[in-house]
């Protein structure tokens, strides 16, 4: 029996690459290797959403779990990298630091932005993708992704050193060579996400992108391609690869 979906959000971070033609970085961050849930698998940082998110969501906002979800987006992301988008006003170092303690001690988050008198700006995140695998035998998340722009001198990532044991930055193209190699080890919605993002020369063209195309659940599904047992997403979602052979595909 399929069990129900988990809420998660994601949050895709984007600065400008040290080389123009190289295209933008994005944050990666390696999962413990102990974890139940895709250890050792570099993910980009994110989480389940949370009933204090829920709780923060504005009585007028049109769509309550889409605002949940990008609360539990900005929030995942200050708790495993320490890297805050979406505050304002946006918080310096030492007010960061002091925020994301409170955060690890207990303090709820909507406390903690009080404490520090920071409101959020959720339109700091741009819709991206929504992935909802049914493989996964007993967590299966229902995960919306979000890109969000930081610039090189705040983008300085601190792990938590539970959930996140490593974070880097890289082009979408530098992580999908080291999949290849083996040096790092990626699902199936990641590297997707990662061939999509390799088509972008930088955040406005991936802003552009994300709004040409529709965001509907991808819940990926075995079919024949070219009489090679695959698994395939559909092909009207900005994907420029939608089948990969069952036989090499890392679903988690």
């Amino acid at each position: 029996m399929i069990p129900d979906p988990i809420p998660a959000a994601t949050l895709i971070l984007m600065r400008e690459g040290a080389d123009s033609g190289d295209g933008p970085e994005i944050l990666m961050v390696e999962r413990g290797a102990a974890l139940a849930f895709l250890g050792g698998a570099m993910v980009f940082p994110g989480g389940r959403v949370d009933p204090g998110d829920h709780a923060m969501v504005p009585a007028d906002a049109p769509d309550a779990d889409e605002a949940a979800a990008r609360i539990a987006a900005i929030r995942e992301t200050i708790e495993e990298v320490g890297l805050a988008v979406g505050l304002t006003p946006a918080p310096d170092a030492a007010t960061l630091t002091t925020l994301r303690a409170a955060m690890a001690s207990g303090r709820p988050f909507a406390e903690a932005l009080r404490d520090h008198r920071l409101t959020l700006d959720m339109q700091a995140l741009t819709p991206f993708a929504r992935w909802c695998p049914e493989h996964v035998p007993v967590r299966r998340f229902d995960a919306r992704f979000y890109l969000a722009p930081i610039a090189r001198g705040d983008a300085h990532p601190l792990i938590d050193g539970g959930e996140t044991v490593r974070a880097i930055w890289t082009t979408a193209r530098a992580a999908l060579a080291e999949a290849d190699r083996g040096a790092i080890r990626i699902i199936y919605p990641t590297r997707r996400t990662l061939e999509r993002l390799a088509l972008y020369r930088d955040f406005a063209e991936a802003c552009a992108d994300a709004r040409a195309w529709p965001i509907r659940r991808i819940i990926p599904f075995r079919a024949e391609r070219n009489g090679v047992p695959s698994i395939c997403i559909p092909d009207d979602l900005g994907y420029p690869i939608t089948a990969e052979p069952v036989a090499s595909a890392e679903r988690g």
